[in-house]
This record gives C-alpha cells, sequence and structure tokens, in this order.
C-alpha cells in the first residue's frame, strides 16, 4: 500500500471512530434534516467502505518463476523489468487546502448558530412554563393579578378606557 492511500484509510478509520452520529442525530428537529442527516451519514459510509477496502489491500505478488517455466524467461524478464519500472504517482491533494478555510468558517458559523439556537430554546421553555402556570391558575385568577404579571396589557386597557375606546 502507498504511503498516502495508508494515511488516507487510517484518517478515514479515525475519523468514523470520533464521529458522535447518535448524539448529532439528536440535535436536529425537522423530518428534512433528518432525512439529509441520514444520507450525509450513508455518503461518508460509502466512502469510508470504499477508503477500507480499495486503500487498505496490497496488491499480490507476482510469480515470475511460475511464468518462467511456462513461457520462457527472456520475455518473462523483459516484462518483469517493465513491471518493475512502473512508478505510480503519489497522490498530491490540491482539494483540501481550498476548502479547509470554508469548512472552518462553516465551523465558526455552526457554533454561533448552536448558540443562538440554545439561547431560543431555553427562552421558549421558560415561555411554555409561564404560559403552562397561567392556564392552572387562570380559572382562579383575578384581573389585577393578570395585570401584575402583563403590565403592557393594563397599560393598553387604561389608555383604551381613557380615549373612550370601547373596541367597536
Amino acid at each position: 500500500m502507498s504511503g498516502s492511500g495508508k494515511k488516507l484509510v487510517d484518517a478515514a478509520a479515525k475519523a468514523s471512530k470520533t464521529i458522535d452520529w447518535d448524539g448529532m442525530a439528536k440535535l436536529l428537529v425537522t423530518d428534512e434534516a433528518k432525512k439529509e442527516f441520514v444520507n450525509l451519514r450513508r455518503a461518508f459510509d460509502e466512502v469510508n467502505t470504499a477508503l477500507q477496502t480499495k486503500f487498505s489491500l496490497e496488491p499480490e505478488p507476482i510469480d515470475w518463476e511460475k511464468y518462467r517455466k511456462g513461457i520462457g524467461s527472456h520475455l518473462v524478464d523483459m516484462y518483469k523489468e517493465a513491471y518493475e519500472s512502473v512508478e505510480i504517482p503519489k497522490f498530491v491533494d490540491t482539494v483540501t487546502p481550498q476548502y479547509k478555510p470554508k469548512f472552518d468558517a462553516l465551523l465558526v458559523e455552526l457554533k454561533e448558530a448552536e448558540e443562538q439556537s440554545v439561547k431560543e430554546s431555553k427562552r421558549l421553555e421558560k415561555e411554555i412554563a409561564e404560559v403552562q402556570e397561567l392556564k392552572k391558575k387562570i380559572s382562579t385568577m383575578t384581573a389585577n393579578e393578570y395585570f401584575e404579571k402583563h403590565p403592557e396589557l393594563k397599560k393598553q386597557f387604561d389608555d383604551e378606557i381613557r380615549n373612550d375606546y370601547w373596541g367597536y
């Protein structure tokens, strides 16, 4: 196996071990996001499998002596020399350096969106708790108790009464 192929396989294996697929799946809310996530995971697994099989197999060594006996030594030596003179070029990754800054920028944007989402989630949870509390107390609550929690509505009602606006 070539050195760069081995590095690629090792990197893919390490990446597949460090990705918390289940943890990421729990963060998804919409059905569309879940479908896209499943597609991403399937594509990752396909690429990872291809890398594992394609680059991890060593070619079987050629039994030159076997061919010498059947074909003749001069022709086999000629093929052996040609085979050994073939140099497979090493893979040079020119794509990753182009996309790494873009990917890093997306990671920063993702962190910011995550922080914003957590803040909004906490705000909504607080609002849900308030509405549930209000739902429990609404049948026994007086107008004054309600207006204590919502002074902006009290001001609006007072303004309407003061301006002689009765809603019709």
